[in-house]
């Protein structure tokens, strides 16, 4: 399926890789189907990701897997709120991800550790929650973070 996007032009997606998040994600609920893009060349091993929707091109998440920038994250949430993924729910098909803010000045790039995105593989369904984790920040500072990985 070929899907126009603002940010990367006419890309293919496969069915196959079609995300559903019955809903939505915080702030844009009327959202429901998204995809990962993301460098090729890196596979899903790149740092950040985009989660583009496909019912609003213009709407493309940079996102991210904590453990890159937070490598204990575990966030706490309400087991009854993750089986709107499926009935049989398999932690290696499981991953999670964070939304990153970039502002102009990247030097105040954060993730929201908050809010993670969960994606269940199998079932190619997806849900936003909040983390009962009261150390986990909306805005928690990754550029120096990042900048040393990079070295």
């Amino acid at each position: 399926m070929q899907v126009d996007t603002r940010w990367f032009g006419t890309v293919d997606i496969d069915d196959n890789k079609i995300v559903t998040f019955d809903l939505g994600i915080i702030g844009f609920e009327d959202c429901k189907k998204f995809t990962l893009i993301y460098d090729v060349e890196k596979g899903d091993e790149a740092a950040i990701m985009w989660l583009q929707s496909l019912d609003e091109a213009a709407l493309a998440l940079p996102v991210m897997k904590p453990e890159f920038v937070y490598e204990t994250y575990d966030p706490v949430v309400e087991d009854e709120l993750l089986k709107s993924l499926g009935d049989d729910i398999q932690d290696d098909n499981i991953r999670v991800y964070c939304a990153l803010t970039v502002p102009q000045d990247i030097t105040k790039m954060t993730i929201n550790l908050k809010a993670p995105i969960i994606v269940d593989f199998d079932t190619m369904k997806g849900i936003q929650l909040i983390a009962d984790n009261s150390e986990y920040k909306v805005r928690y500072p990754i550029y120096d973070i990042l900048k040393k990985e990079e070295n």
